[in-house]
């Protein structure tokens, strides 16, 4: 027994695809349990509708649960579906699409059902880094079914759905009414779990407009498409909208387009896609905070996490640099360093071609850990009045009892880390995107060989 046309599991899986491309596998599939009034007869699909389908012609694999059905609880064959789902997917080198409704483990089924969820997250992380995962959360997400969504690469969430590790009135002194844990706010904004909130609509168009920019698996060299837009365009007003990552970043691609991953968690750095010459490029930008422009630990974890997504599926990086130096507070000095080491870690140890552009500021140990040469940026570049600097003169100058604008003129400046090779070229604002596009194009080829080892520990 399947389950009827009017299902919500249907309905999201329509309103996410192309009209029609929907073709729904295992629908016959029931539960097997009999026990405590279990009726298979009442289980159509076992709760979880899954199949292929289109989005913009981009072959997708999809599982939509049906919280009408058991309220959409993952048991044996529930998991199964979902589980040969993913093994098609990494078959065939195509995203999986979850959309996620449902009260967790199916108490009914016993550990038979603990075993499944254990098995649907395992497999989760065999497809981590090989095809895109994208979840999406409509009603209830709680306990172990919410692992699934922090090992996907996107998370998208309705304004009214939850969202929960633990539920609020299950924490100790926590209840709904003082801090809604479980809400889209809470995961946006706090825990940095969740990509973009609004309503079933905006999610659609917004995972639409993802599926189109990113490769389908790891094995794609990244994501292509036709530019319509002039390669030689000037950039306008850069030099006004470096306050601003997001307007620096659009002005650079392709018709103005910009994806921010993340955009309200870790806000000292922003993260995205943009189209170089139809090609996918993923952006790391410093965006001032309360304390100025400086690393803080939320923003480099959330920088760590996006290019080693890109890095693993062959998306080139660049990064967008106006730093000066670290976030000063106790609760930083616990997070920072592990959270500065990720970040490193994951610019030094990633493979793709990666540009570093400074906009601003160049200041202190803080530059070099965005993407700096030492770290492996192929090309660094900057804007003519950009600045690079070991330390402010004044205060080197008490250090090193010296003249505080002689060490500006000897030790500080563009022209000093330009002339040492460390900057590749100072470009004109108006020049940036053509500089940037003909160099990705120059290290489209790139090809590392570098010396055997199972991964980092960071």
């Amino acid at each position: 027994m399947s389950v009827g046309t009017n299902s919500p599991a249907i309905g999201r899986i329509n309103g996410l695809l192309d009209a029609n491309s929907f073709v729904e596998l295992g629908s016959l599939v029931t539960s097997r349990s009999t026990d405590f009034n279990v009726n298979a007869a009442d289980t159509p699909s076992d709760g979880v509708v899954i199949g292929h389908g289109l989005i913009d012609g981009n072959l997708v694999f999809v599982f939509s649960q049906d919280a009408s059905v058991l309220g959409g609880s993952i048991g044996e064959m529930h998991a199964k579906k979902i589980l040969s789902v993913y093994d098609m997917a990494m078959k065939m080198g195509a995203p999986v699409i979850g959309l996620l409704d449902s009260t967790g483990v199916r108490l009914q089924e016993s550990v038979d059902a603990l075993e499944a969820m254990g098995a649907i997250l395992a497999k989760a992380c065999d497809a981590s880094g090989v095809v895109p995962q994208i979840m999406a959360v409509f009603g209830n997400c709680g306990g172990g079914l919410s692992v699934l969504t922090s090992l996907s690469d996107f998370v998208f969430m309705e304004k009214s759905a939850k969202l929960f590790v633990n539920s609020p009135d299950t924490i100790e002194g926590n209840s709904v009414d003082k801090c809604d844990t479980a809400s889209g706010e809470f995961q946006f904004e706090a825990a940095g779990t969740v990509d973009f909130v609004g309503s079933d609509a905006e999610i659609f168009d917004q995972i639409r407009k993802l599926v189109t920019v990113i490769p389908g698996s790891n094995v794609e060299d990244g994501s292509f498409d036709e530019c319509t837009d002039d390669l030689n365009r000037a950039a306008e007003g850069l030099a006004d909208k470096r306050a601003n990552v997001a307007a620096i970043a659009a002005e650079l691609s392709d018709n103005h387009f910009f994806f921010e991953t993340k955009a309200g968690y870790g806000k000292s750095m922003v993260t995205g896609f943009i189209k170089l010459n139809g090609i996918t490029v993923g952006v790391v930008g410093n965006q001032a905070s309360e304390q100025g422009n400086v690393l803080r630990a939320d923003g480099c974890d959330k920088a760590a996490a996006f290019v080693k997504y890109c890095d693993a599926f062959e998306i080139p990086v660049l990064s967008l640099t106006n730093v000066n130096g670290y976030q000063a507070c106790k609760c930083s000095e616990r997070r920072l360093p592990k959270a500065l080491a990720a970040m490193s870690c994951a610019f030094a140890s990633a493979s793709v071609a990666k540009i570093n552009l400074i906009t601003t500021n160049a200041g202190g140990s803080s530059y070099i850990l965005m993407n700096s040469k030492s770290m492996g940026a192929d090309l660094v570049y900057a804007f003519p009045d950009a600045n690079v600097e070991i330390m402010n003169p004044s205060l080197a100058a008490q250090i090193i009892n010296g003249d505080a604008n002689e060490f500006a003129a000897k030790a500080n400046g563009l022209n000093n880390a330009a002339r040492r090779g460390y900057v590749d070229r100072i470009v004109n604002f108006e020049d940036a995107r053509k500089y940037l596009i003909a160099g990705f194009e120059m290290l489209y080829t790139k090809k590392t060989m570098d010396s055997y080892k199972k991964h980092s520990t960071k």
